[in-house]
């Protein structure tokens, strides 16, 4: 299982910011994808998930609204579009996949091992 995150940069507050997983080594509809994100100084905590069927997503409560999970099963990622964007958003975001007979916690990350490296997002005016 590979990942790589992209697309993070310097957006000011209300901007948009559509952060991609580029992934290989595996099936995308076998597994679950998440994203979480870690700010200085706090512990890393979910964003928004997908199941494996892409039936079910989840968000966390500060990004309802706003963020939206996605695939691309041409280009084999999973794609996060952020819109109305807040300082508070500013962190490192990192996709993650789980195995659909797995187990996780979508707000810690608990029973993810698959983790890609993380891309940063600052809103600043």
């Amino acid at each position: 299982v590979q990942l790589q995150a992209s697309g993070g940069g310097l957006v000011q507050p209300g901007g948009s910011l559509r952060l991609s997983c580029a992934t290989s080594g595996f099936t995308l509809d076998h597994y679950a994808e998440c994203w979480f994100r870690q700010a200085p100084g706090k512990e890393r905590t979910g964003v928004s998930c997908i199941s494996s069927s892409a039936e079910a997503t989840w968000y966390a409560d500060s990004v309802k609204g706003r963020f939206t999970i996605s695939r691309d099963y041409t280009k084999n990622t999973v794609n996060l579009q952020m819109n109305s964007l807040k300082p508070e958003d500013t962190a490192v975001y990192y996709c993650s996949a789980v195995h659909k007979s797995g187990w996780y916690d979508p707000v810690t990350g608990e029973g993810i091992y698959d983790w890609g490296q993380g891309t940063q997002v600052t809103v600043s005016s």
